[in-house]
């Protein structure tokens, strides 16, 4: 029984500080991913691509906020956004004074729940028993509007949410097609064929001799479904956020949850997805934030990701 209970004890010790450590350090410990992505043209002059995902900031988070200003010191040649920046009603503020310094530098951005309203209290670590149940999202509305304005109107990007848009950067020409949050019902995946075409009829005649447009998909919330139907429209990489990595994570890094249907080892980094006969390169964020009721990472520190294209003839760096 004496054994027993100091075995208990030194277990919730360890508890405790692991815990501590989550939520004290670990969840400002800011990390940037560098990966390499092979799918320009050969010759290609490289592109440098900021991923920022799931920021949930709220007007307190100065050290998140400070860090992201920091990453244009990157010089990255476009940003993609896969949302959930906003994670307070007041939040709009604090995604201001983060994105501005990315001013001028071209991006495309998809939308996050927490984009449009507002976290409500759960059990902090109830999402470990399973997935969040999909459906309508609920909690206070948030400035939706606002946020739409500063990325469209401030910042010069294109809002994709169940959209496309082509963008030159450099030598190439890249074709963005994005898919609305599938956690809540948002993705119209019946559109996307429809959409991709649309855009492909509109730019012809745009590309130069010998160049070809590469296809890049950007989601929220990467469900198989939307993964499939990305790379059916021929996506050659895609870019997603929405399970922090796992947020609390096993010694590691591995993951015990992914938030949605998304294999748990591919819950954050670069890997492949295929489908049909095709593949193409998964780029998932484990995020920056985490939501105001669960500040917590373990085994899983906040990032944002540095990705660069290159022509396919360098090969998977």
């Amino acid at each position: 029984m004496r054994r027993s209970s100091v075995a208990l004890a030194g277990l919730g010790a360890a508890a405790l500080g692991a815990a501590t450590w989550g939520v004290l350090a670990e969840r400002e410990r800011f990390q940037l991913r560098n990966e390499t992505v092979p799918i320009l043209d050969a010759g290609s002059e490289p592109i440098r691509i900021l991923h920022l995902s799931d920021l949930h900031l709220a007007p307190w988070h100065s050290g998140a906020i400070s860090w992201v200003r920091a990453l244009a010191d990157t010089k990255p040649d476009l940003v993609i956004s896969t949302g959930d920046f906003l994670g307070h009603p007041d939040g709009l503020s604090a995604v201001t004074e983060a994105l501005l310094p990315l001013t001028g530098v071209p991006g495309v951005v998809t939308h996050g729940s927490n984009d449009r309203h507002a976290p409500r209290w759960k059990n902090p670590l109830g999402y470990l028993l399973g997935p969040s149940r999909p459906g309508a999202p609920e909690g206070t509305a948030l400035d939706f509007g606002g946020l739409s304005r500063l990325y469209t109107e401030v910042l010069g990007w294109h809002d994709i949410d169940n959209s496309a848009a082509r963008v030159r950067i450099n030598d190439s020409l890249l074709d963005f097609v994005g898919v609305g949050d599938a956690h809540h019902g948002l993705d119209e995946l019946a559109s996307l064929p429809r959409v991709v075409e649309d855009l492909r009829e509109s730019e012809e005649g745009e590309t130069r001799p010998h160049h070809s447009v590469r296809t890049i998909g950007v989601t929220h919330a990467p469900y198989r479904r939307v993964l499939d139907a990305l790379v059916t429209q021929g996506a050659e990489a895609i870019f997603a956020g929405h399970t922090h990595g796992g947020q609390v994570c096993l010694p590691g890094g591995h993951a015990l949850t992914t938030n949605c249907d998304l294999p748990l080892d591919q819950a954050s980094g670069l890997t492949t997805w295929r489908h049909a006969g095709r593949s193409s390169y998964l780029e998932v964020s484990a995020g920056l934030g985490t939501s105001i009721y669960a500040p917590i990472r373990l085994f899983c520190p906040p990032e944002a990701v540095l990705v660069t294209l290159v022509g396919d003839d360098i090969g998977y760096a």
